[in-house]
């Protein structure tokens, strides 16, 4: 039995609470404080001498690793809290662990700090993901859970768009004639992400309310694998079939800033590179909520097919424009804008139709846990091909992603007399 009486239900109350507040604050500063610097990356990388047709491969290695370990965690960190019943400490933990990572990269001579930094950086979201998913679930009434993960996830790419323009605006604005290299600058913004990176941890410890829950200290990790509903794991299929082609974005940064080094030169370029990626996270903010509210009104899964077959036409889109070397900027600020749109509706409706699926909360740490690895497996598998199939050519990785990613549509079409299932009423 829940340990906790009927007036501590989150059914008793409205859904914009204390919790989903902290927790959106939360996330807009540890997206100030991660974007910054994954905007920035690609075009450092290019500064640290490795040959240009070199770092796509080793981006998406970097990318690819960094989620793969991520997820190693992420599974075993949402059993434990279903185990124990009680999750907070290791989302503040995973905040304060990801906001002080970059600060690693102001002392690479080479990729191997990078690369560490971002595995770090990794393995703290890992940490806190699933289980600050789990909470937010918890907090709000069943029939508002799209609401509340769409409002959270606006206010995790309102931060990823002032990150990128800060770490945009430094490099463009910092004098040169303070620094004697050309990559000084960005080891300062690779500091200076510490302040909102741990300011996040802070408001997440002193503002989230977790709903506790009976511990099952016996819970065995296969047990509760087991107990998960089997629609639940038919889920997962089309899931992870889009994940394969739903590589990290920081190759779409690494593509813009190549497209327009030759007309820009290689520090504008990397600052127009950043600002596309704030555009990509501002159009990502404004279709948050509404995705969420959508995804309440007329069927989160009609909601999410819709997305994946977006993102299909999106990679497509830059398959056409790498094919043809077009540098228009309307191109690409279009192409950016709908990646945010895509990804918005993905983060936001994916874990609210894992909550639909799986009602009893003492599981939910680990089917967040689930619902994370298989994410992160397949964005190991996409940012490892894809990254390596820039060797071959920009337009053979982003035509192979959009055929991988409309297979994964396909594949979340719901069977001839499926019914989707709806969100509990609060009656």
């Amino acid at each position: 039995m829940d340990p906790h009486p009927p007036s501590a239900s989150p059914t008793s109350g409205g859904w914009l609470n204390r919790t989903v507040w902290g927790a959106g604050l939360t996330s807009f500063l540890s997206d100030v404080s991660y974007e910054m610097a994954s905007a920035i990356i690609p075009s450092f990388l290019r500064l640290l001498h490795i040959p240009p047709e070199s770092v796509g491969v080793l981006l998406g290695w970097i990318e690819g690793v960094a989620d793969l370990s991520a997820n190693a965690v992420k599974l075993l960190i949402g059993w434990y809290s279903d185990r124990i019943g009680h999750r907070k400490p290791f989302v503040v933990a995973g905040y304060a662990l990801t906001g002080v990572a970059f600060t690693l990269c102001a002392l690479a001579v080479s990729w191997p700090l990078v690369f560490l930094a971002k595995v770090v950086g990794w393995i703290g979201k890992g940490l806190r993901g699933p289980l600050r998913n789990a909470i937010l679930a918890d907090a709000v009434p069943p029939q508002h859970v799209g609401k509340a993960f769409g409002f959270h996830r606006a206010g995790d790419t309102l931060g990823a768009i002032v990150g990128p323009l800060l770490g945009a605006g430094l490099l463009a604005f910092l004098p040169e004639e303070w620094f004697a290299q050309a990559d000084e600058p960005y080891r300062v913004v690779f500091v200076l992400t510490v302040i909102p990176g741990l300011a996040a941890a802070v408001i997440f410890a002193g503002l989230v309310r977790e709903q506790r829950f009976t511990p099952r200290p016996v819970l065995r990790l296969t047990t509760s694998l087991r107990s998960l509903p089997r629609d639940f794991r038919r889920y997962l299929l089309p899931v992870f079939v889009f994940g394969i082609g739903d590589f990290s974005h920081a190759l779409l940064i690494l593509t813009a800033g190549m497209l327009l080094t030759p007309t820009y030169g290689l520090q504008s370029a990397a600052a127009w590179a950043g600002v596309l990626y704030a555009i990509r996270n501002a159009a990502g903010a404004l279709t948050a909520y509404p995705a969420g509210w959508l995804g309440d009104r007329w069927g989160r899964r009609r909601v999410l097919l819709a997305a994946y077959l977006l993102a299909a036409a999106v990679m497509l889109g830059f398959a056409l424009l790498t094919l043809n070397s077009w540098t228009h900027p309307g191109i690409l600020v279009v192409l950016f804008a709908l990646a945010g749109v895509y990804i918005a509706i993905e983060e936001a409706l994916e874990p609210a139709i894992t909550a639909d699926l799986v009602c009893d909360r003492s599981l939910r740490g680990t089917a967040m846990g689930v619902l994370a690895t298989v994410n992160g497996l397949g964005d190991f598998i996409a940012s490892v091909t894809v990254g390596s199939l820039f060797l071959l050519g920009p337009p053979y990785a982003y035509g192979t992603a959009s055929a991988v990613m409309f297979l994964g549509a396909l594949l979340l079409i719901p069977r001839t007399g499926h019914v989707e299932p709806s969100p509990p009423s609060a009656n």
